[in-house]
């Protein structure tokens, strides 16, 4: 298997992948009539990069990469990965996700967030938490499937930085009106 940039003109031999992984309504909140301009803008201008799979001339997947987010959380990368219905359980989705957390180091990010993992779609989380991705949320009932209807989404994340993830600090105590005023105020020295 080669994992290669996309160039422009690959686009249209991957658009049938897009287009049934989103009419089939069950792992991307992208909509179905979706024309083909506008799902190549999505997948492949929007992105910082946008990787291809094949092997022997034939596309398995795509997978692209960006910021989940801007400024102070620019480090944090997002990915999407699309696998082509004849390639599933052949490892490309595994083989996408190694590489694109290579590509995000590379890239200077230090974690990796999915930002809305279907719940229902166990190979994809069973995968995801195999390559070390832990769940750190659950947005109920945020995805209108085809066929279960109202499902959860799941938040995943990966720290991607040679140290361990950083410790999260200790909540903020809450006090009382009274011993705010007390640790706020100051006493003026008579003179």
């Amino acid at each position: 298997m080669q994992i290669r940039l996309m160039e422009p003109r690959d686009f249209a031999a991957f658009w049938p992948v897009f287009r049934e992984v989103v009419a089939a309504r069950e792992t991307y909140a992208f909509d179905p009539d979706m024309d083909q301009e506008a799902a190549r803008r999505l997948w492949c201008e929007a992105p910082l990069e946008t990787w291809l799979a094949e092997e022997d001339g034939q596309l398995l997947g795509s997978y692209f990469l960006k910021a989940n987010a801007a400024g102070p959380g620019g480090h944090v990368g997002n990915c999407g990965y699309m696998v082509a219905p004849a390639a599933r359980g052949k490892g490309v989705a595994r083989a996408m996700c190694e590489h694109s957390q290579q590509r995000a180091r590379e890239r200077g990010f230090l974690a990796l967030q999915f930002n809305s993992v279907v719940a229902t779609n166990a190979a994809a989380v069973a995968l995801w938490q195999k390559l070390g991705f832990d769940v750190v949320g659950r947005l109920p009932r945020a995805y209108r499937h085809a066929v279960h209807g109202l499902v959860d989404c799941l938040v995943m994340y990966k720290w991607l930085g040679a140290a361990e993830a950083p410790a999260m600090p200790e909540p903020a105590k809450l006090i009382g009106r009274k011993n705010i005023e007390a640790t706020v105020s100051r006493r003026r020295k008579r003179g």
